[in-house]
């Protein structure tokens, strides 16, 4: 048992939220400005007083890991499962007198481990298991183990065959799990007996479909799927076991959407489902009930939305993240958000030309009218928090002022329209210093949620545009497949078409052209884009992590990367008039000022693709501390801007696309 003793100031940073199953208390990892990654516990009053948080840093200056799962437990501790290669330590952290006490629960080898939170029991006592854990190896094989918090070794209860993954409770004790077991690449949902380590077959809706529990009710048997026995992915409902077949409405396919339900609970007039509606940069929030047949658009603030959540008599809890509040916990009065009444309708967004972007002065409100994006006709919610939406632990300025607001739009690109994500209110094109921000992945993209590194751009006095060129995810299978063998290929074109927009719009009105910034994938890219635009086009490029090319990286990166990025087709060569998309053999084309940031413990993008980098501009006669500057971050790994000490870097990035000077 240890004692923490390192103070940990207010989160900017908050992932992995999970939720205790009597809904009292909730568990994530966050971070500060200048701290590592930590364990928040989260007590959920159930009287309507704000949720809070409590922060249990590890002693030592110790950082928990990205990769650490959490399950909160309903004391406020949280069982965090950690992972070192096969090793999985099981510990229990809780908040004694004197900081963090850390008990170990056990160890477990195996190649893959999940851990999933037990239902709540009623005189539960020290002996009674709290999770399971799942694990999987190089045999097609489930192992499946019964974790407790007494300091025992996990009891392992079952091995059944096939890979599985999902995990929804069927009962209230502990007994039943429905797991989705994966077999010649169909995937079906079965029913895991704790008592006796046996499967039974759940969901079996067509010969060949892949069908999933997704949410169920122990009580009604309520059950919402997925399926694509229909011929598209759909979500359905039913309720088990009394032979009545699933039904799959047409309210819940909306094309180009991704419907997510999130919380289920049953009321007096039926069953009600939370759907979560993500479409590129925003989510919006539904409310869902059989009984209406039809999806209510439920008015909350724009933002994103965390995946996840709890229904309880206190309200629906959603994570909650807007560019200028930090990640939260927001609580939901669903029907009084259902009195606020329709929306107002309005018009979709049309793509805009960079000739007609405002250059008035005037910033958007905290919630300015933004298209929710999954509605056909458009809705624009209101501009103040509505009644009905509480939102807790979002940390403010420590300065004491307000954090910079973005905004999404839609721009003119050369295949079509692309969203940003805007910071710099309506004069962001005619600010006097502007970002064009790219996104890492390649399958990833911007979303309208907080960002400390932008948000310390915009504290400069940057104005940023991140857009989510073609390569992006969230906005349909075309958008996100269209550099599928080609990186540095359809993106590399949308990215040059917005330099060269925004270049000479700036240019008229005698500003400088546009920095530009890259992290991983997007980092590469910049520099691409440095190397192939004009020189007038480009201020100075600062990026962090890059690598090479796609070639480089299957020969110096870990099995996962290689894998991943022979999946995506990132070794396949682009084959057109500008060349081989390899960073080295443009170097003496990066005519701009340049920084290159690198963790020197990076287990995504090794650290020599930018030792490369600088070597070759030393060999061309390029001069350190004058026309780039190279760092690397000590004790760093991929996530740089996120790790301890990130906060330094947040700063030397801001000024120097600000101003340009390396030293």
């Amino acid at each position: 048992m240890n004692v923490a003793t390192r103070t940990v100031t207010q989160a900017l940073r908050r992932l992995s939220f999970t939720f205790a199953a009597d809904g009292s208390h909730a568990a994530c990892l966050a971070s500060s400005a200048d701290s590592g990654w930590y364990v928040e516990s989260w007590r959920l009053p159930q009287d309507g007083e704000p949720a809070t948080p409590t922060a249990l840093p590890l002693p030592g200056n110790r950082s928990e890991s990205l990769r650490s799962q959490l399950v909160a437990l309903p004391d406020g501790s949280v069982l965090t499962c950690r992972h070192d290669g096969d090793r999985h330590d099981l510990v229990r952290l809780s908040f004694g007198e004197s900081g963090t006490l850390e008990e170990q629960s056990g160890s477990l080898r195996m190649a893959g481990l999940r851990v999933l939170p037990l239902p709540a029991q009623a005189g539960a006592g020290p002996r009674t298991p709290v999770a399971v854990a799942l694990g999987s190896d190089t045999r097609p094989a489930t192992t499946v183990w019964l974790v407790r918090t007494d300091g025992s070794e996990p009891e392992q209860v079952a091995e059944i065959p096939g890979l599985h993954g999902g995990g929804t409770w069927l009962d209230r004790t502990g007994t039943l799990l429905a797991l989705d077991r994966v077999n010649a690449g169909v995937v079906r949902s079965v029913v895991l007996d704790l008592r006796n380590g046996r499967t039974t077959p759940l969901l079996e809706i067509g010969p060949h479909s892949n069908d999933r529990l997704v949410l169920f009710d122990p009580d009604s048997r309520f059950a919402m799927v997925r399926s694509d026995a229909p011929g598209t992915d759909r979500l359905g409902w039913g309720v088990l076991g009394t032979g009545e077949p699933l039904r799959f409405p047409e309210c819940l396919h909306v094309a180009g959407m991704f419907l997510r339900p999130v919380a289920l609970r049953v009321a007096a007039d039926g069953p009600r489902v939370a759907v979560q509606i993500d479409h590129g940069a925003g989510s919006a929030l539904a409310l869902w009930r059989p009984s209406a047949g039809r999806l209510d658009p439920l008015p909350v603030p724009p933002g994103r939305l965390g995946a996840v959540g709890h229904w309880s008599a206190a309200g629906l809890r959603l994570p909650y993240s807007s560019p200028d509040h930090p990640a939260a916990l927001a609580t939901l009065d669903v029907d009084a958000l259902l009195a606020h009444g329709p929306l107002p309708a309005a018009s979709g967004p049309m793509p805009l030309p960079l000739q007609l972007a405002p250059l008035a002065s005037g910033l958007p409100g905290p919630w300015r009218d933004t298209v929710l994006p999954w509605q056909p006709c458009g809705v624009r919610p209101v501009k103040t928090a509505p009644p009905g939406w509480q939102l807790d632990g979002s940390t403010p300025p420590g300065d004491g002022g307000r954090w910079h607001p973005a905004q999404s739009l839609e721009l003119a690109g050369p295949a079509g329209p692309l969203e940003a994500v805007v910071y710099g209110g309506d004069a962001w094109l005619s600010s006097p210093h502007l970002v064009l921000a790219l996104h890492g992945g390649p399958a990833d993209a911007w979303r309208l949620e907080f960002d400390p590194a932008l948000q310390r751009m915009a504290a400069e006095g940057l104005a940023v545009v991140a857009p989510n060129q073609r390569g992006s995810t969230g906005y349909g299978v075309a958008h996100a497949l269209a550099i599928r063998g080609a990186w540095g290929g359809p993106d590399l074109d949308d990215v040059l078409y917005l330099l060269d927009g925004i270049a000479g719009q700036r240019a008229a009105l005698g500003l400088e052209p546009p920095a530009l910034f890259g992290v991983s994938y997007g980092a590469f890219l910049a520099l691409l884009a440095a190397a192939h635009a004009p020189a007038e086009q480009v201020a100075r490029c600062a990026v962090v992590a890059p690598f090479l090319s796609g070639a480089r990286l299957l020969a110096e990166a870990a099995p996962p990367v290689r894998a991943l990025t022979t999946r995506l087709g990132g070794g396949e060569p682009v084959a057109d008039a500008r060349g081989p998309r390899d960073v080295l053999q443009l170097a003496h084309r990066l005519s701009a000022p340049l920084l290159v940031v690198h963790g020197n413990r990076d287990e995504v993008v090794p650290v020599s693709q930018s030792r490369s980098l600088r070597h070759e501009l030393l060999r061309i006669g390029r001069v350190e501390g004058q026309d780039f500057r190279y760092v690397e971050a000590a004790g760093s790994g991929h996530e740089v801007l996120a790790d301890e000490g990130a906060a330094v870097l947040h700063e030397l990035l801001a000024a120097f696309l600000r101003t340009g000077r390396p030293g």
